[in-house]
């Protein structure tokens, strides 16, 4: 057995309790800096997705891309209108759809600007039938009684409201409740009445409206999408997926540069486009809330 000097062991273990001692000491720092950075990172983290959004990018972006809309719309409901007084059936059916897409891009901004929807958009008994006028009145006669005979007159005051229309865009002001809201609405548009198959209850048109729709609403949140995505990425995501899903399954009912008759729909396709929407609009409703946190 090996003999210890009790002098020398008595300083190495001094030596090694003060050791201990510092190293724990280090120890505690190293961590209290850690948690001190972690705590300064979440802290950041949170501040940035607290901090206010600046929309006025998008606001602006938003009322060039209705201006941008409504110059086309004027360009082709002129050439409408044009076929529909020289009686020129065929021509006026062809462009009647793909006309009314510019407008169905850009309602939100239509509806803000007065009584523009009613006079341009109104179905039948939507209004009184002394005041119903504009596309609606039109696609009656066109359809269902395959004529434009007497109508003359609706379609001439059909492009006045257009060009009234794009008169005022000039004047309007995009904020964030149009655009926080307007997407929604656009979807609800789809909703309501094109998913129906009621809006264009005379030509049968309707996917043409129900895909304007969706493109307007697409738009928005394009627009929203840096904002969207430093306040939540993950909602942000999904929305995108979503739209992606509804442009793959509304592209299976083109038909050469249009889109085919709602009545050949099936009950299978018209529930299929209703879960699509519904899957779309519920986290494009929560949109407003996260960029208005």
């Amino acid at each position: 057995m090996k003999v210890w000097n009790t002098g020398a062991v008595l300083f190495v273990a001094a030596s090694i309790a003060l050791a201990g001692c510092g190293n724990k000491e280090n120890n505690q720092a190293e961590s209290a800096e850690a948690g001190t950075t972690a705590a300064n990172t979440a802290n950041t983290t949170t501040e940035s997705a607290d901090a206010p959004v600046d929309l006025t990018d998008a606001m602006t972006g938003y009322k060039t891309y209705g201006i941008e809309q409504c110059d086309q719309f004027i360009i082709e409901t002129e050439k409408f209108v044009t076929a529909v007084k020289n009686g020129d059936l065929e021509t006026a059916k062809a462009l009647y759809a793909p006309t009314r897409m510019y407008y169905e891009r850009i309602e939100p901004i239509a509806e803000s600007l007065g009584d523009f929807d009613p006079n341009i958009d109104a179905r039948e008994n939507d209004v009184p039938d002394a005041d119903w006028r504009g596309f609606h009145k039109i696609e009656q006669s066109l359809w269902v009684n395959n004529t434009t005979d007497g109508m003359a007159e609706v379609a001439d005051r059909l492009f006045s409201d257009v060009q009234a229309l794009r008169a005022l865009m000039e004047t309007v002001e995009v904020d964030s409740t149009m655009l926080v809201t307007g997407a929604v609405e656009l979807l609800n548009e789809v909703s309501s009445s094109k998913v129906t198959g009621e809006e264009e209850r005379y030509s049968h048109t309707d996917l043409y409206d129900f895909v304007a729709n969706v493109e307007g609403a697409k738009k928005i949140y394009e627009l929203l999408q840096p904002a969207l995505q430093a306040k939540d990425a993950e909602l942000e995501a999904q929305i995108g997926e979503n739209f992606t899903a509804m442009e793959t399954l509304l592209a299976k009912y083109k038909s050469g540069d249009g889109y085919v008759s709602y009545t050949d729909l099936t009950e299978a396709d018209t529930k299929a486009l209703s879960q699509a929407l519904d899957a779309l609009a519920e986290p494009l409703s929560q949109m407003g809330t996260i960029l208005e946190a």
